[in-house]
């Protein structure tokens, strides 16, 4: 890549800050961000990284700029990348890049042609815990793998959230927001294909948001049988010392290995990976990180090199969070608040 400049177009949630802080390590300007409606955010994240505020982003698609990054409303990401193809402008954009079947096919179109790179912030596999356990199961220390379990809970702040966030029809819902990195893991850390997926998300709370759902429940077959369990939800308590207690189990016929991946509450904030096999007792296992950040895998991508995520594993598991919303069972149980 020539010109090592990028824009933020769209910046409707922290997030963005994970592709801006990466890109600068890399050696990357930032030369502008624009964003239509949540300027309070837009003008903190452009305060703390020193960043110009722009009013129109045409100008943000010239010659001058080579990146385009996006945190834009979930149901308008896919409107950005259609932008940026348009002006040849390659795209990291945060998750869920598309939050229906209609988006779907037009991200699929875009990826098809190959005018540009798609990238999406699908960043569980590069947590160094996250990375060190699939090496561990492309090694044979697991065995093979018979069983996956992911907890993803949640801290809402219901205050703190934009309007959008409460509107399935924008946001895509917890199934899609949340769980699309959780799909990518199991294709990943597997290497087989998702063959079907059924569950429940349920609704207990605030009333006045009709299509907001807090928990959801999955249970995904894989092309070889073993079967997969997600779980997330919307209820982590305020007095949390995280944002969410995320937890990856897998079972191996080889072995067993616990994730922790914001710590523990009596130990400190620092991931665990936890193992025991059939050669080695239960212990803490030091986690090595992956070669290089989602964003460095997205400039090698876009300069021709290999790459961790393709547009494959990107495709695919927007497509697994689509059919899986399809197919979920929506409940409404008694409400337990406001």
């Amino acid at each position: 890549m020539n010109a090592k400049t990028y824009a933020i177009i769209g910046c409707q949630h922290g997030h963005i800050e994970i592709f801006i802080q990466e890109m600068r390590e890399l050696g990357f300007a930032c030369v502008g961000l624009y964003e239509r409606d949540n300027r309070k955010l837009a003008e903190a994240i452009a305060g703390k990284y020193g960043i110009p505020l722009v009013e129109d982003c045409e100008r943000l698609l010239g010659d001058e700029v080579g990146i385009i990054g996006c945190a834009s409303i979930n149901s308008e990401k896919i409107d950005v990348i259609e932008l940026c193809e348009r002006h040849g402008k390659s795209v990291m954009v945060d998750k869920p890049a598309v939050v229906d079947e209609a988006g779907l096919e037009r991200l699929r179109r875009v990826m098809e042609r190959g005018r540009i790179q798609v990238g999406m912030l699908l960043t569980e596999r590069f947590r160094p815990s996250v990375h060190t356990v699939k090496k561990h199961i492309d090694e044979g220390k697991l065995g093979d793998i018979v069983g996956i379990g992911t907890r993803k809970p949640h801290r809402l702040n219901a205050s703190s959230r934009p309007d959008w966030f409460f509107v399935k029809e924008q946001c895509g819902g917890i199934l899609i927001d949340l769980l699309v990195h959780d799909f990518d893991l199991l294709r990943w850390l597997t290497g087989k294909e998702i063959k079907r997926i059924d569950g429940v998300v349920d609704k207990n709370m605030l009333p006045q948001h009709p299509t907001f759902y807090n928990t959801v429940n999955l249970q995904v077959v894989m092309e070889d049988g073993a079967v997969m369990q997600l779980y997330a939800d919307w209820h982590t308590p305020e007095k949390s010392w995280t944002w969410g207690d995320g937890r990856i189990f897998v079972t191996g016929t080889k072995g067993f290995a616990e994730l922790r991946l914001e710590g523990d509450p009596l130990l400190g904030k620092e991931a665990l990976l936890l193992e025991v096999t059939d050669q080695a007792e239960w212990a803490k296992v030091p986690s090595e990180a992956p070669p290089w950040t989602i964003s460095e895998d997205f400039v090698r991508r876009i300069d021709g090199y290999s790459s961790i995520l393709t547009h494959e594993c990107i495709l695919k598991a927007s497509e697994a969070a689509i059919v899986a919303d399809s197919r979920a069972v929506y409940t409404t149980s008694e409400m337990k608040g406001v």
